[in-house]
């Protein structure tokens, strides 16, 4: 009859939507308010910030929300390719850009929230209670699964009101902050296994008003971080109201500063000034804003060998990553539409809820662990990295000796096939494997093979 999400990220309203196919009702319980228009809000401290939506999420947001892409656009989103459009400088040097057609939209995150809210809005059999948190689960009678949820909530005087809810189905889509943990040890169950890595990361970005002479021929730029060597990344991309935001991140100790003469320093001092030199005379419109994300955490729920039905957990509040590598918002999608297959698979076998937990929680742990060993093997090389446990296998080694290979490919304008090929695994469009294939691999060998011939001439050449 009803299900309770906790939580309205952008995990918590997806999963309203998939849930709206399979109960009576759906109460969605946020901390927070939302706004009446789009604007950033508290409960997105990371709003301000760049955000990339990667196409497989962007697929997935359309297809539960049909349109969705155009309001983007009428909303102002700038389409970027993001091969020919990008000046990307990764440790190798310059990618090689050329028109792929591999096209994605560029926006302020917090437009996108307010849009997918505005859409379920619209949907009679959802309910939101804002400025409300969730302070324990309820169980049942048998004590072995979830009924509900108590509930503190703001009411119009500003005193704190308690209540419980009751539920059939319980998803706790509360980001980072979330208290699963403890509101299982209070049930008698056992918290899961947690695993943290971090690196002290801090961002610091601000929006640009673009010059109206502005001639260069491309639209954004990525110089990414080279660890261990050097810790400091730069970005710069076009959005909404022929604006750019900027930003630029480092890790601990070199931490982005709100002086903007040092925000400025810090973009100028990159391997390559150029995007000192787009923003140095363009007009800026906003004060520059800091962000201090959490890092990356993983929380084993799949190996809980006892745990209540009822009761789901998904985005954030079990896996986050460090923000640079733009996984989130479609990991939190992926993670939506798992527990979609999953009550999909109950409704065509006519079952029931039972089992629901241990299954869903299983997925969606396949799900993280792709995404959880690509930003956490990158973030390892950081001099400032905490909670790496395990030095990498030689799978491990070789596989990231690799990628390094797949990079160095992007440099060079005859292996165009390769640098799509990234592109697309990127997104989240194929696999890894895809990067394994013969057509890339050769390619790789010729350039070992390349670079061994040229380094043998260069010493014959010193004698």
């Amino acid at each position: 009859q009803r299900a309770v999400v906790i939580g309205g990220s952008i995990a918590g309203l997806l999963t309203a939507k998939i849930l709206t196919n399979y109960f009576e009702r759906v109460t969605v319980i946020e901390r927070d308010c939302f706004p009446e228009q789009a604007e950033p809000r508290k409960g997105i401290p990371q709003s301000k910030q760049l955000h990339i939506l990667l196409t497989k999420g962007r697929e997935i947001m359309e297809k539960l929300f049909p349109g969705l892409q155009n309001q983007l656009l009428a909303e102002g989103a700038a389409t970027v390719d993001m091969i020919g459009d990008v000046e990307w400088l990764n440790p190798f040097g310059w990618g090689y850009r050329f028109p792929s057609g591999f096209m994605a939209l560029s926006f302020s995150r917090y437009i996108l929230d307010w849009l997918i809210y505005q859409r379920l809005l619209e949907i009679d059999c959802i309910d939101f209670l804002e400025q409300a948190y969730v302070t324990e689960l309820l169980k049942n009678e048998n004590g072995n699964s979830v009924a509900g949820v108590k509930i503190k909530q703001r009411n119009q005087t500003g005193q704190k009101e308690e209540l419980n809810l009751s539920a059939d189905l319980v998803v706790d889509a509360s980001g980072y902050g979330s208290s699963a943990p403890e509101w299982l040890k209070s049930l008698g169950y056992q918290a899961p296994e947690e695993i943290r890595i971090t690196t002290g990361m801090g961002y610091a970005s601000r929006l640009y008003e673009i010059p109206s002479n502005f001639q260069e021929n491309w639209k954004g730029v990525y110089i990414q971080a080279a660890p261990p060597e050097r810790t400091s990344m730069g970005v710069l991309y076009p959005i909404e109201k022929n604006r750019w935001i900027v930003g630029i991140c480092d890790t601990f100790p070199n931490q982005p500063s709100k002086d903007e003469d040092a925000f400025l320093e810090a973009l100028k001092q990159l391997p390559s000034p150029i995007i000192y030199k787009a923003i140095k005379n363009a007009k800026a419109i906003t004060p520059i804003e800091i962000y201090h994300p959490p890092g990356n955490r993983l929380r084993h729920y799949e190996k809980l060998t006892h745990q209540p039905e009822r009761f789901i957990v998904l985005g954030d509040a079990v896996c986050s990553f460090t923000p640079i590598y733009g996984q989130g918002m479609t990991v939190a999608a992926l993670g939506a539409m798992t527990l979609n297959d999953c009550l999909e698979n109950i409704v065509k076998k006519r079952s029931n809820l039972s089992g629901l937990t241990k299954t869903f929680q299983k997925r969606l742990a396949k799900v993280n662990a792709n995404p959880w060993i690509a930003a956490t093997s990158q973030d390892a090389k950081y001099p400032s990295v905490k909670g790496v446990i395990t030095s990498p296998s030689i799978v491990e080694k070789f596989i990231g000796w690799y990628m390094n290979q797949v990079i160095s490919l992007t440099t060079t304008a005859n292996n165009s096939h390769a640098t799509l090929a990234l592109t697309e695994v990127f997104h989240m469009l194929k696999s890894a494997g895809t990067l394994f294939k013969p057509s890339i691999a050769i390619q790789i060998l010729k350039q070992i093979l390349d670079n061994n011939s040229r380094y043998s001439l260069n010493q014959k050449s010193s004698f």
